[in-house]
């Protein structure tokens, strides 16, 4: 993998990583739990929100993890919005960034600047149902098997390439909620693996290919 400058991306013993989210916060939790460990190769430096309500934002001051808010409404419009999350992740000089339940979609600006280091988590077998309603489009169409995608992001929504994907069955009686749930208990498996894979190997993308190592 190489920076839009074309230096290459190296793994390092602690990758830096900031985190994006939304919500309340379980991938986040997850991986913050992983980097206690000296092993693991990466800790998360800093996490990023656009809603200042968010439980996400609780998590990293109870792990002492530097936080910031860049929510919409203090910003005079979407162009305006868009630099300042690429400002206050570029702060935190990360080695990746990890998009952990951010439900805004990235300008292709932040993409280009960080790109081929942006990872993203999906609850569903991609490419089959992107966007927003991936485990409601899955159960609507009838499938028996699901589950979730950590993918690379490009400019597209959820169309970058694959890293690594978990299967999730769909079990009879199951409606949108209880198949989320599991999908989620995978989803965040999945994630801390990756990342952590990430990290020590380190990541590079040839075409449709995101080739850990």
């Amino acid at each position: 993998m190489q920076t839009p400058s074309g230096h290459p991306v190296e793994s390092t013993a602690h990758a830096r990583l900031v985190v994006l989210a939304s919500g309340g916060g379980s991938n986040l939790a997850a991986l913050l739990a992983a980097h206690d460990n000296p092993g693991y190769g990466a800790r998360v430096v800093g996490v990023v929100s656009d809603k200042p309500d968010a439980g996400a934002l609780d998590l990293a001051r109870e792990a002492g993890v530097a936080s910031v808010v860049v929510a919409p409404a203090d910003f005079a419009d979407r162009a305006a919005w868009n630099i300042g999350v690429s400002e206050a992740v570029a702060v935190f000089q990360p080695d990746y960034v990890v998009l952990a339940g951010f439900m805004r979609i990235l300008a292709p600006s932040f993409v280009d600047r960080f790109a081929g280091r942006i990872v993203n988590t999906h609850p569903a077998l991609l490419p089959s149902f992107a966007g927003a309603h991936g485990v409601r489009d899955a159960l609507a169409y009838g499938v028996k098997v699901t589950g979730c995608t950590v993918h690379v992001v490009d400019t597209g929504v959820d169309t970058g390439p694959i890293v690594a994907q978990t299967a999730v069955p769909v079990v009879e009686g199951d409606d949108e909620a209880t198949l989320h749930e599991r999908i989620k208990v995978a989803e965040r498996a999945l994630l801390v693996e990756t990342v952590g894979r990430i990290a020590r190997e380190g990541l590079r993308v040839e075409g449709r290919q995101a080739i850990v190592g």
